[in-house]
């Protein structure tokens, strides 16, 4: 039995993410955990059409008018509970590994409180990174000091 692949259809930008008159919206959706970035590689940015997949699965056959430009944080699909944004580049991840299981609680604890978006990987937390490295350490600050949690490898 063939796997059949959805394929969603983004003609067009929608806006910018960092639009004041998405703003509202865009939140609500990211506390529902609706956001999908779409990773466009630097040999894709100036293409008119071409067909990547989110970082949540989704893939996307995205079509631009002649007069568009992909910028990266590019709006390219908004439903009440669902938002496809273009980011430039490859996605960073951030990988921890935590000391023991009373560790691996409260990094666990966290990184959901602050809705940080993860990944499994064995024994490591692989934190997909939305913003700087150091905004994202800074939340753990104390338990990266106190050894409970390593960053077991660079950042990609």
């Amino acid at each position: 039995m063939r796997e059949t692949i959805v394929t969603l259809r983004l003609h067009g930008i929608i806006g910018r993410s960092d639009d004041a008159a998405y703003a509202r919206r865009l939140h609500h959706i990211e506390h529902h955990a609706g956001i999908e970035l779409l990773f466009v590689p630097p040999s894709d940015v100036g293409r008119k059409r071409f067909r990547l997949t989110t970082d949540r699965g989704t893939d996307c056959a995205v079509s631009l008018d002649r007069d568009e430009e992909l910028v990266d944080g590019a709006l390219l699909f908004l439903a009440h509970d669902r938002a496809i944004i273009a980011r430039f580049g490859e996605q960073e991840t951030w990988r921890l590994k935590p000391a023991d299981q009373a560790a691996a609680l409260k990094l666990g604890w966290n990184a959901g409180n602050l809705h940080w978006r993860v990944r499994f990987d064995g024994d490591r937390l692989v934190v997909l990174l939305d913003g700087p490295l150091e905004a994202y350490r800074a939340r753990i600050m104390p338990m990266l000091q106190a050894g409970e949690v390593v960053e077991s490898d660079a950042v990609r």
